[in-house]
């Protein structure tokens, strides 16, 4: 089922998640499919079960969205039930990042460029995986949707101040994405 996208402001956004309930494969399958939806919708390259209003630990990415600049995602599809970063890399790297919450803003940001990630799959299978450059990018981005956190929560003091009349805009309402949302 398409959900709306919930849009900077919505508290919901900046709840941490709490884990979701492995005994409840249904609700997880059918969690994990909503989410789905929107994002081929939304045509986004992931989304995180808050952003749909749901407070679990539960992520999608999906990296053919984004395979025309990197080729290298082609097909490269993740579900991240419960994930958990067991290590980062020091050597840090710097992407524009955007968010379907956050519709027309863009920042820089850093963030480690390699992760190792504990996770359980769609079958509920506890993998263990590393991601790299923009694979990396995109789980790291979701995950922090997990913990209530956004990506312009760790932009250059100088960005913030660039785009807080455009986080007005979404706060008053002023801002029309392309696909359902919802403020609050």
């Amino acid at each position: 089922m398409i959900r709306p996208i919930y849009l900077y402001g919505a508290e919901v956004l900046r709840r941490p998640s709490a884990p979701a309930d492995l005994n409840d494969r249904a609700g997880i399958l059918a969690l994990v499919q909503d989410l789905k939806d929107t994002l081929v919708v939304a045509d986004g390259c992931g989304l995180a079960a808050p952003q749909i209003g749901v407070s679990q630990r539960v992520v999608i990415v999906d990296g053919d969205v984004v395979s025309e600049t990197y080729p290298y995602l082609k097909g490269f599809r993740r579900t991240l039930i419960n994930p958990e970063i067991l290590e980062e890399s020091e050597e840090k790297t710097t992407y524009s990042e955007g968010c379907l919450s956050i519709p027309g803003v863009y920042c820089d940001i850093v963030r480690p460029k390699k992760i190792k990630v504990r996770y359980y799959d769609e079958g509920l299978n506890e993998i263990t995986e590393e991601f790299d450059n923009f694979a990396c990018r995109m789980i790291q981005h979701e995950l922090s949707h997990l913990d209530g956190d956004l990506f312009t929560d760790h932009a250059a003091p100088i960005r913030k101040k660039m785009i807080s009349s455009k986080l007005q805009n979404i706060l008053r309402g002023k801002v029309h994405p392309r696909y359902n949302s919802k403020l609050k």
